[in-house]
């Protein structure tokens, strides 16, 4: 008897505790007016990225409305943040802005980014998205 419900809460915790946990991390909500939540980066439309030679970050986004992106931040394996100003705001079928980024070094680096804009004459700033660069050498 003991030994069926401790296997019960336990087959109850292992369904139910990665659903709840699944939930947290992907926004369910709404976008408020003027709001905007990055969906994902990419680094030169999928070309490689080779040292100390400049690169483009096109940055997808949702929003609510058309609001004014200002910049993206980033964080090179934990180092920053890196600051650079925002160009090419499109708001058609996909919406997106531009970020030049300086040369790195040659090494993997995992990058986490966001993105700051103004809503309602106020500064915000966009939740954080992560991946994972290679920069080849040159």
């Amino acid at each position: 008897m003991i030994t069926k419900s401790i296997l019960m809460a336990i087959l109850i915790g292992g369904v139910v505790l990665p659903v709840v946990s699944s939930c947290a991390t992907v926004p369910t909500q709404p976008l408020a007016s003027g709001e905007v939540r990055l969906l994902s980066v990419d680094f030169r439309g999928g070309e490689s990225i080779n040292a100390y030679i400049s690169f483009v970050a096109n940055m997808f986004f949702e929003a609510g409305g058309k609001p004014e992106i200002k910049k993206a931040c980033f964080y090179w394996s934990g180092e920053g943040p890196h600051c650079f100003d925002a160009m090419y705001v499109t708001f058609g079928l996909q919406r997106t802005f531009q970020v030049q980024l300086p040369g790195l070094s040659t090494g993997s680096y995992s990058v986490e980014c966001h993105a700051e804009y103004i809503q309602d004459g106020e500064a915000q700033k966009t939740h954080v998205i992560s991946t994972q660069i290679f920069v080849a050498p040159t």
